[in-house]
């Protein structure tokens, strides 16, 4: 909780339409790469920068022995490598191989139609929630 009980109402409500409304998506994106939705999330948080599997394992929310698994897991299928970090010998980084950045597209080509909550909206209504979410981005260093 935020010291902001109005931010938390928002991100409430946020958060719930979009995991109200994402299982089409959700099921058409695995049913075309082929792979569990958990790895999915992995490559798309790899497809914004190589991280470690420590990073990784903070960035997608599991713990470091799963984060691994998910690692190897790609890594056989050849959509991730793992070299060892310039900037620290003693660690590895782990990023998208092309195989990889081709299926992160192929997943960001799939259609998510808003949902009919969302479209009913009318243009200068989702013109500043456009704005608010860009500035809460920007906000989060995304």
């Amino acid at each position: 909780m935020s010291d902001n009980p109005l931010a938390d109402e928002v991100w409430g409500a946020m958060a719930a339409l979009v995991l109200d409304n994402r299982d089409s998506w959700k099921r058409a994106v695995v049913e075309q790469s082929g792979l569990p939705f958990s790895r999915i999330r992995i490559l798309k948080r790899l497809s914004r920068r190589p991280m470690s599997v420590k990073e990784l394992a903070h960035a997608a929310t599991i713990d470091a022995p799963a984060a691994t698994v998910a690692v190897n897991d790609l890594e056989g299928r050849g959509l991730v490598v793992r070299e060892v970090d310039p900037t620290n010998r003693r660690c590895k980084v782990v990023s998208l191989t092309d195989d990889g950045h081709a299926v992160v597209r192929d997943i960001e080509a799939i259609t998510d139609p808003a949902p009919d909550a969302l479209a009913s909206l009318d243009d200068a209504e989702l013109r500043s929630l456009k704005a608010i979410l860009v500035r809460v981005q920007s906000l989060s260093g995304r």
